[in-house]
């Protein structure tokens, strides 16, 4: 593994890249880092692939910046690093809010997407059942407070400004709940083949992932059985046969 810092958009960009091969771009979710997401996939993603993974604006390594947490601030600093690195097109894995910046990516910079993996994202505020979207503590598809904790720990470890935590929470999730959505359009327009991943005790509702994927063209849909929100990226027997298969 190799590390550094990517200066984009008025911001020092974390990134690691591990393993050799074509490039696989990885996007955390909101308020957890790299390791917090992707530690039970990415060894064996980077068995065959250059796996590029990015901590995205106030998030783990990267600390935050004074401009808007948006979308397009963030899809436009993936853009950036992969000039950074030299790479024309990548392929894009993104869990959450990850997932929210790679289908942003590859409608504002479609050149830049080869295949896109996207777990756990929504298109529009109706795409969350209405407990999430409530915030109702009382939820069983909610983080846990372990979940809550595990997140606080490793911010605590990694961030330039550990006490930004709570100000960071607030920014993720006020910019997630005031997400406007896409267009119909907008998704149909996508070129980029794409995988959709959900959880069938996830935030997402399972009709608006089917839709989306009946938006997107060409793309593929997979629920996991008994797999939460926060359970999606743990489930490597299930996510890793099916994310080589799709990227092959």
């Amino acid at each position: 593994m190799t590390t550094g810092y990517a200066s984009v958009n008025g911001l020092e960009l974390y990134y690691e890249v591990h393993g050799s091969g074509r490039p696989l771009v990885l996007l955390h979710g909101g308020l957890l880092t790299i390791d917090l997401t992707f530690a039970a996939v990415l060894p064996a993603l980077a068995e065959t692939r250059q796996v590029i993974a990015v901590e995205l604006q106030g998030h783990g390594h990267t600390a935050d910046a004074e401009r808007e947490m948006s979308l397009e601030n963030l899809a436009d600093d993936v853009a950036g690093l992969l000039d950074h690195l030299g790479i024309a097109s990548a392929d894009v894995f993104g869990f959450s809010l990850g997932g929210l910046t790679s289908l942003q990516l590859a409608m504002r910079h479609p050149g830049r997407v080869g295949r896109m993996i996207v777990a756990s994202a929504h298109f529009r505020p109706d795409g969350y059942y209405p407990e999430i979207a409530a915030g109702d503590p009382t939820s069983t598809r909610m983080p846990t407070q372990a979940d809550f904790q595990a997140m606080q720990d490793a911010y605590a470890r990694v961030a330039p400004h550990p006490e930004h935590f709570d100000a960071i929470m607030g920014k993720t999730s006020g910019m997630v709940h005031a997400l406007e959505g896409w267009k119909d359009d907008e998704l149909r327009a996508i070129t980029a083949p794409a995988l959709l991943v959900i959880g069938d005790h996830d935030f997402v509702r399972v009709e608006h992932a089917a839709e989306m994927h009946d938006l997107i063209p060409g793309s593929q849909l997979a629920v996991l059985p008994g797999t939460t929100h926060m359970g999606v990226m743990t489930r490597s027997d299930l996510l890793l046969p099916m994310a080589e298969a799709f990227l092959r």
